[in-house]
């Protein structure tokens, strides 16, 4: 993939020829409080509260959106595509206010020249922000150029519409272009909080499930990933590092290094070491002849108890969630349980990979980073250079959903190449990097007690959850893996807990169901005995599985039919709605009874309590000679706001089902006290094809008019919680730690 030479645009070249902007507009800055990314990062400053989603932090509308004066409309948004088919959704509803072809729009994401700033990508923030910024935006646009036309027309603009290709049409037949209309105008204006949307009894292209834009390419063997990116005069580039985070090969002999054919230098700052060769297999050649030397553990030894013994071994601050206390009959039966999973990789497909060229005295870095200006903050701070001679551009990556490595192999590259200036430096992690040195999701555990009354009412409950802090995502030097060797090390940040409502291990630990008594306590736990940061939902996983679990536990206790025992504590009617609909699509209340072999289960959650609200009930069949659990068929119901484009909501929540289920059933890091020990697929299996969900069904309960919702996060803890709950109801067992492995299942098959 050669660089498209629309991404190395000036600020200057871009406003030249343009027919509406006429000055770019990015708000400032502030490492405070984020308009959106739901995952405690720096982020802009809210200037603009009136305003919708990122329109609250960058509120000009030359921030958003571009027409030229042939009609060609650009539209800029600060969030990434990372495989959740955000590139199609946004031009779907930038096309549907502005009244325009979907194909006539051109969306640019996340590049620190060009775009707002939105944050991360993260927490199924980008409909809800960057969505709803763009589609406000979109319509305050078609209003100045329906207002533009009515003025040069010297009419009203109540008489003027537009036709969905582009242009207004007045009174008599009258037509103008968005073109000429645009060439008058400047959009250096600050959004209005009521432009009028269009009717949903008028769309054209919201609601409809247009191909995604991205897929073709993917399909074909096109390039499609920052993987498949070359550049003229490209170095490559591997780092000399020890097996895994916190140990480093003791001194080899990097002169010898050095003199390998093929080898341009060896780049060494402090502890930061890495090879520069012409070709990339001299470099793989290289990176194997230094791996011949030890190593040495540099950092406390890895954690050999069980992740409940490791947790609660560590000191916690307290934090309370919720604390209700009301009148109820009293308790007839009480149920506990403990809960935990443990640290899981992101099992990226393709291993982290950068780009970087130093020249001129600027900086140009090429990440498929879920935060692209917090990779210009993280650069700057490394090499020393001001923020604004940093420039960071997104390219998709095979790979993320989380802090994978993404982040630290774009700090790797730029080091180099500031060492190497010149010459673009195409950096590439091994598998065995991936697998050794990427952030980790955190190992977590719970504890819940619940009891119900003779009327089989929940009158009490009790949630208490352990957990590092999900948050530890760089945003500056101190917070990448080369901030850490370099000469003068960079500290590294101290973990913080995310506050309610998004939350990081608390998130979704406070039950949307309506219960009178309620205590859930966050017990956060700074100190960090591996390196952990985001994986996808962050703790909704577990919470979710948690409280979706107890739920069917006090229903086998009280004799009661699980969906009966939700729905009679719920008071949101669209949650109701998304039960009731999974539950029939299912065919619940006529499903067959356990035969020792054959289950049933359902879970449910609205993800963080303001996002999209999911259910998805499951049947699997258990083989008892082998454990292995195979799953029949899983369907899912959500509601995600206004459908945008339904076929990627049902996407996004297929994605989330098979994700959670490899996370589920399969997978768990391992380590040994001095290093981790799963460094491939045979060491850290996941989902196979053969065992996907024979079919998977997904429902879509379309909300027009209503704001967008995050789905992409929606899934996964209802899925972990569906399994466990199905795999009960088949062997009358309840498995509470995962992975919910087919080796453990016939562990406990075989104690019975």
């Amino acid at each position: 993939m050669t660089a498209n030479p629309a991404t190395q645009l000036s600020r200057r070249t871009f406003l030249s020829g343009s027919a509406l902007v006429v000055a770019f507009s990015l708000s400032s800055r502030a490492f405070g409080q984020l308009a959106g990314g739901g995952e405690g990062s720096a982020g802009p400053a809210v200037v603009a509260p009136h305003l919708p989603g990122s329109l609250k932090s960058s509120p000009m509308l030359d921030s958003w959106i571009r027409i030229d004066a042939d009609g060609k409309v650009t539209v800029f948004t600060g969030k990434v595509e990372l495989g959740q088919g955000i590139r199609t959704a946004l031009i779907q509803v930038a096309a549907e206010e502005l009244d325009v072809p979907p194909a006539a729009v051109h969306l640019v994401t996340a590049d620190t020249d060009r775009t707002p700033d939105e944050g991360l990508t993260a927490g199924s923030h980008s409909m809800q922000d960057s969505g709803s910024a763009i589609r406000n935006a979109a319509a305050n646009v078609r209003m100045l150029l329906v207002r533009e036309a009515a003025r040069s027309w010297n009419i009203e603009p109540d008489g003027i519409d537009t036709d969905g290709k582009g242009h207004l049409i007045g009174p008599n037949g009258r037509t103008l272009g968005y073109g000429p209309a645009a060439s008058a105008l400047s959009l250096h204006v600050e959004a209005v909080p009521d432009a009028p949307l269009r009717d949903p009894a008028r769309y054209r292209t919201m609601g409809t499930s247009l191909r995604r834009v991205d897929i073709p390419g993917k399909l074909t063997g096109q390039p499609a990933y920052l993987q498949d990116m070359r550049l003229p005069g490209m170095l490559h580039a591997r780092m000399l590092r020890g097996p895994s985070f916190g140990t480093r090969f003791q001194p080899s002999d990097i002169a010898a290094i050095s003199a390998l054919p093929g080898v341009v230098k060896v780049v060494r700052q402090g502890n930061f070491l890495a090879v520069v060769a012409e070709r990339e297999w001299t470099a793989i050649t290289a990176l194997r002849k230094f791996q011949d030397a030890p190593f040495v553990r540099t950092a406390s030894p890895l954690p050999s108890g069980d992740v409940a013994a490791t947790l609660k071994g560590l000191p916690s601050r307290d934090i309370g969630i919720l604390d209700t206390r009301n009148a109820t009959a009293p308790a007839a039966s009480t149920v506990s349980a403990r809960y935990s999973r443990p640290w899981l990789n992101h099992g990226s497909i393709g291993p982290s990979c950068a780009m970087a060229h130093f020249q001129d005295g600027a900086m140009t870095v090429w990440t498929h980073s879920q935060g692209t200006f917090d990779v210009r903050r993280v650069v700057a701070e490394l090499v020393g250079l001001p923020p604004e001679k940093v420039h960071a551009i997104h390219v998709e990556g095979s790979g993320c959903y989380g802090q994978n490595g993404a982040d630290d192999v774009a700090a790797d590259a730029a080091l180099i190449a500031w060492d190497m200036p010149g010459r673009p430096i195409r950096l590439q992690w091994t598998r065995e990097e991936e697998f050794g040195w990427e952030p980790l999701g955190p190992g977590m555990l719970t504890e819940l007690e619940a009891s119900l009354d003779t009327d089989k009412r929940i009158v009490a409950w009790k949630h208490e959850v352990w957990s590092n802090p999900h948050n530890n995502r760089p945003v500056g030097a101190g917070g990448v893996i080369a901030g850490g060797e370099v000469a003068k090390p960079f500290p590294v940040p101290e973990g913080k807990p995310i506050p309610m409502p998004e939350g990081d291990g608390s998130r979704n630990s406070n039950p949307l169901y309506d219960l009178p008594n309620m205590r859930v306590t966050y017990h956060f736990l700074k100190d960090m005995p591996l390196r952990v940061s985001a994986l996808r939902s962050l703790g909704a996983h577990l919470n979710v599985f948690s409280i979706e679990c107890m739920f069917d536990e006090l229903a086998r206790a009280g004799g009661v039919d699980p969906l009966d025992l939700r729905l009679a504590h719920m008071k949101d009617e669209r949650a109701k709605a998304v039960m009731t609909t999974m539950a029939n699509r299912f065919g619940w209340q006529g499903r067959f009874r356990t035969d020792g072999i054959r289950g049933c289960g359902m879970g449910f959650a609205r993800y963080k309590n303001l996002g999209a609200y999911c259910a998805v009930a499951m049947e699997v069949a258990i083989d008892r000679e082998t454990g292995r659990v195979a799953v029949r068929r899983a369907v899912a119901a959500v509601d995600s706001g206004q459908a945008v484009n339904p076929d990627g909501i049902r996407n996004q929540i297929e994605g989330g089902i098979i994700q959670s289920l490899s996370w589920t059933s399969r997978e768990e890091m391992t380590f040994s006290p001095d290093r981790r020990t799963s460094f491939d697929w045979s060491a850290y299996p996941i989902l196979r094809f053969e065992d996907m969900p024979d079919t998977i069904e997904v429902h879509v309960l379309d909300r027009p008019g209503l704001p967008f919702l995050g789905t992409a996060e929606a899934a996964q803890g209802p899925t972990a919680a569906a399994f466990a709950n199905a795999v009960a109801d088949a062997t009358g067992l309840r498995l509470r730690d995962m992975p919910l492995s087919p080796e453990r299942i016939k562990a406990a098959l075989g104690a019975i």
